[in-house]
């Protein structure tokens, strides 16, 4: 319904203002609609969110198998030393698993790696200041990864042996906190996306592929990060901050937002 039709008692300059240039009615934003969030949609979200989450936890343990399964075919096939192994983990008396990680022997900067990372580093912090200016944001992206790279390379020109992580607590951390991102989709979108006018089906199908496609990308984004990794410790700062969790996160909002962008259902408010 538009908003003229739910004003008959509009006067006429109300009644130009609620009209474009060409004669058609403007509806209201939704951005500055009010929510309408009634009794029965909170039940259904309510509803939609412990169903997947059920169905989440029971799944837990087969997704880790699947990502023992990936792992093994890039030891196979990718050029990686390292020993696959497997932490158990549980949650009180309902959930059991076998978390899989990988064990990598860390391994120092030598004074070659490390000049050349430096030459590279600062050839490309060098290159941004050539790139045009419609790419600002790829350039401040640049730099600010590269100015992870060259604090870390400041860290291991002086206190190398003082590198208090190693590839073995981070690889498992990486793992372990890409599925508690996983295992939090479904409160996260109760909050932020089911309360919008979106059909169940719609709000159920974004959540499913948000978190398959986290089971699908975290044990590529491990398997990438250890093959880097077992040369040296000197690139896990930027991959920790740069490569991590943040990049894990952007992809939920990614989603989130191309959801966002989905038609309300009919009986929306306009």
């Amino acid at each position: 319904m538009s908003s003229v039709a739910k004003k008959p008692n509009l006067s006429i300059p109300d009644l130009i203002r609620f009209r474009g240039h060409r004669g058609g009615i403007i509806p209201m934003h939704r951005a500055l609609a009010r929510l309408e969030y009634g009794l029965a949609e909170m039940s259904g979200s309510i509803a939609l969110t412990v169903i997947i989450l059920f169905t989440w936890l029971k799944c837990i343990p087969y997704i880790c198998v699947f990502w023992q399964r990936i792992f093994l075919l890039g030891l196979h096939y990718l050029p990686l030393s390292a020993v696959l192994t497997t932490s158990p983990r549980h949650l009180g008396r309902l959930l059991r698993f076998d978390l899989p990680y990988f064990q990598i022997d860390g391994v120092l900067p030598d004074p070659v790696l490390w000049e050349v990372t430096c030459a590279v580093t600062l050839a490309i912090f060098a290159m941004t200041f050539l790139l045009p200016p419609k790419l600002i944001p790829l350039i401040y992206a640049l730099r600010g990864g590269l100015f992870v790279q060259l604090s870390a390379l400041a860290y291991f020109a002086f206190r190398a042996a003082q590198f208090p992580y190693s590839p073995n607590d981070y690889l498992q951390a990486l793992i372990m906190t890409g599925l508690a991102l996983v295992s939090t989709i479904p409160i996260l979108f109760c909050l932020t996306y089911y309360v919008f006018h979106f059909s169940f089906f719609k709000k159920a199908f974004l959540t499913v592929l948000t978190m398959g496609y986290l089971c699908l990308f975290l044990p590529v984004q491990v398997l990438l990060q250890a093959l880097i990794i077992q040369k040296s410790v000197l690139f896990m700062p930027v991959l920790y901050l740069i490569c991590g969790m943040p990049l894990d996160v952007l992809i939920v909002v990614a989603l989130y937002s191309w959801g966002m962008t989905w038609k309300f259902t009919e009986s929306a408010p306009h």
